[in-house]
């Protein structure tokens, strides 16, 4: 089969189209025939190099992150799934490859596809729907009547954060591009803030939630709009201690998260304000739930563009520039 393969880590390096065996699916996992494949900047970050203390992947190894398709095999153990079935994935770590002709996934990471979408806008809401419900609804615990701020309202978890908040009956503030403004409050954002002409810690205030997206400037300022036993949960870094715990690191990468977020922390425990780093994990039974509401049409992804296979280390590049509206997507069939 074809596949987008990382032959060597660094951030001017391509990926490179590769001819490799289809995947043999092992006892409890699908082989799934890729319709459509979703672009990340987690992809490009990988690519780079960023991750390898956290995920140290032996090159060379297929990219990708976002699967829609059909299931043409099962191992024994699968009992949810059969040949033929429609679906969608965000495979777990260690299970990417999403950037190819066919992948083995875990039963565990899959659900069925979104009966209203296609495949291209299924494969446009794995990752960026579990980060978003893993952080609002896990994590953050969010409830009817709380005010949340979601940063960067435009691009892929933004935009459809901002529709579960509202979903969970939250007041929802956001930032955006001047551009952009009108068309996020189309999402259901009540404050959208312009952050080329306002700061946003300038007024917003007594906040429940944020979720943080930016950099580290950002989320000083992030802290200073959360009310006290507020939480502010990052998927951008710096990670913390117990993200360390959670993923089973030793004590010596326990040792230089605490170092990485102490700064970060120790600003948020002087403002009694709950810190954590969130780093989305795979998980289908989640997946399922937001089936439901994209049926329901209640979520509705958002896609950017969309590239033919043959472009997606364009697509990719596309992607770090970071103008997309919501989801860049690759159309592999």
């Amino acid at each position: 089969m074809k596949a987008f393969v990382v032959k060597k880590y660094g951030k001017n390096e391509k990926l490179h189209l590769d001819k490799i065996p289809i995947p043999v699916v092992k006892e409890n996992e699908v082989l799934i025939e890729v319709h459509s494949a979703g672009v990340n900047v987690l992809d490009a970050k990988i690519k780079d190099g960023e991750f390898k203390l956290l995920l140290p992947y032996k090159t060379p190894f297929v990219a990708g992150h976002d699967v829609a398709g059909v299931v043409t095999s099962a191992g024994v153990g699968v009992s949810r799934f059969r040949v033929g079935d429609e679906v969608y994935a965000r495979p777990a770590n260690h299970h990417i490859g999403t950037f190819a002709e066919y992948i083995a996934v875990p039963e565990n990471d899959v659900a069925f596809k979104p009966k209203v979408l296609s495949m291209e806008a299924a494969a446009a809401v794995p990752l960026v729907a579990l980060t978003a419900w893993q952080a609002l609804v896990e994590r953050a615990d969010l409830k009817k009547g709380q005010k949340v701020f979601i940063q960067a309202g435009s691009g892929g978890v933004g935009t459809i954060a901002i529709q579960l908040a509202k979903h969970l009956g939250a007041i929802v503030a956001t930032t955006t591009g001047t551009s952009n403004v009108e068309w996020v409050r189309a999402l259901g954002a009540d404050v959208v803030i312009d952050y080329k002409k306002e700061n946003f810690e300038t007024i917003l205030h007594d906040y429940d939630v944020v979720l943080h997206s930016q950099d580290a400037a950002t989320l000083e300022k992030s802290l200073q709009v959360l009310k006290p036993g507020g939480k502010l949960i990052s998927i951008s870094g710096p990670p913390d201690p117990a993200f360390a715990t959670e993923i089973g690191l030793g004590w010596p990468l326990k040792f230089v998260m605490s170092l990485l977020s102490f700064k970060a922390r120790k600003k948020a425990k002087q403002r009694s304000i709950d810190y954590s780093f969130l780093f989305m994990r795979a998980e289908g039974s989640q997946l399922g739930e937001i089936t439901v509401l994209i049926d329901a049409g209640i979520i509705h992804p958002v896609v950017d563009r969309i590239f033919p296979f043959e472009q997606t280390a364009e697509a990719l590049s596309y992607v770090e520039k970071g103008q997309a509206k919501g989801k860049v997507v690759i159309k592999v069939r």
